[in-house]
């Protein structure tokens, strides 16, 4: 009779050890993080990815109980940044906020990569698009985007167009502008932006394909005029300007875009935290109002999404870096 119970006893303690089992599995998953989470921006401090880095981490850092710490390591257009996430443990406590560069652009720019944009990382959410502009120096006679292709093709390689950097995107927006409008127009590579616009407001270039935000108040001072945004919807940012598309040149789409990735094999549960608490947080109003005083338009896209547009727009990039011939190397 004895020897039966403890049997019972026995089975009914394994039969509880199972049961437990997979809220033992789900504990370990809400646990993370366990530890304080790094969020790799790969560019200086002070720019557009570093200030939207700083808000999320201050909005998610508190809900997991660990502290969210932007990390910066800059060099390389974003290359060395985003190595160093991809060599990171995959266990999701390392984050990187890639960028239209970092995994669509130089892949096809460098001819050396320290990482593989498709392989080495999962992609969480997008997180915002800034819109790009097309400006042009407040005495060009130009007033539409018919008017410049009519002005560019009456005058072949006569124009010109700068921006911050070969390959930049505003470098490869006017490549795209060129193959589309069927005119030759010549760029000018500035070492950084700021450096072309200056050169713009004094006339010593046509016009640039520039950051929206960033142009925004030139265009307000009358020191430069925009004749079309390069993304495919109009902004709310400036809703009287024009697509690119409106004005005729269809498939252009351009824009600056950024968001959330961590090294491949990461938990799926990881990744699904990541990606509820950093999309909740961009649904906030007052996050949306502040991306939009920034100049970017919030997004927050499942994973799915997010890798699907990736890829799409590492094959549009790939086609214009070969047509435009630039390299980093």
């Amino acid at each position: 009779m004895e020897a039966m119970l403890t049997t019972r006893r026995h089975s009914l303690a394994v039969l509880a050890a199972l049961a437990l089992l997979p809220l033992s599995f789900l504990a370990r998953a809400q646990a993370f993080p366990t530890r304080p989470v790094r969020f790799v921006v790969p560019y200086p401090p002070g720019g557009p990815l570093d200030a939207v880095a700083r808000l999320l981490a201050l909005r998610v850092g508190p809900q997991w109980s660990q502290p969210v710490i932007v990390e910066n390591i800059a060099g390389a257009g974003g290359n060395i940044g985003a190595a160093a996430v991809a060599k990171a443990a995959a266990d999701g406590h390392t984050l990187l906020m890639g960028a239209v560069a970092t995994h669509a652009i130089n892949p096809s720019l460098y001819a050396s990569m320290p990482y593989d944009a498709a392989k080495d990382f999962i992609a969480v959410t997008q997180v915002a698009s800034t819109p790009n502009v097309l400006v042009v120096n407040s005495q060009f006679p130009a007033q539409s985007v018919a008017d410049l292709v009519a002005y560019a093709r009456a005058k072949p390689g006569g124009l010109n167009y700068g921006s911050g950097s070969t390959g930049s995107a505003g470098h490869l927006a006017g490549e795209l502008f060129n193959s589309l409008a069927g005119v030759r127009m010549v760029h000018v590579p500035y070492k950084g932006a700021p450096a072309a616009m200056q050169d713009l407001i004094g006339g010593r270039i046509d016009l640039m394909f520039d950051n929206l935000a960033s142009s925004l108040s030139q265009v307000k001072a009358g020191r430069i005029r925009a004749l079309a945004v390069t993304t495919a919807k109009r902004t709310p940012l400036a809703p009287d300007l024009p697509t690119l598309v409106e004005s005729g040149l269809s498939g252009f789409d351009i824009s600056t875009w950024f968001g959330i990735f961590v090294p491949a094999g990461a938990p799926k549960a990881a990744v699904d935290r990541i990606h509820a608490d950093f999309t909740r947080a961009l649904a906030e109003p007052e996050v949306r109002e502040k991306l939009l005083g920034m100049g970017a338009d919030s997004v927050g896209s499942t994973p799915e999404a997010f890798a699907a547009f990736v890829a799409a727009e590492a094959s549009k990039y790939a086609r214009l870096v070969k047509a435009s011939g630039a390299n980093a190397d």
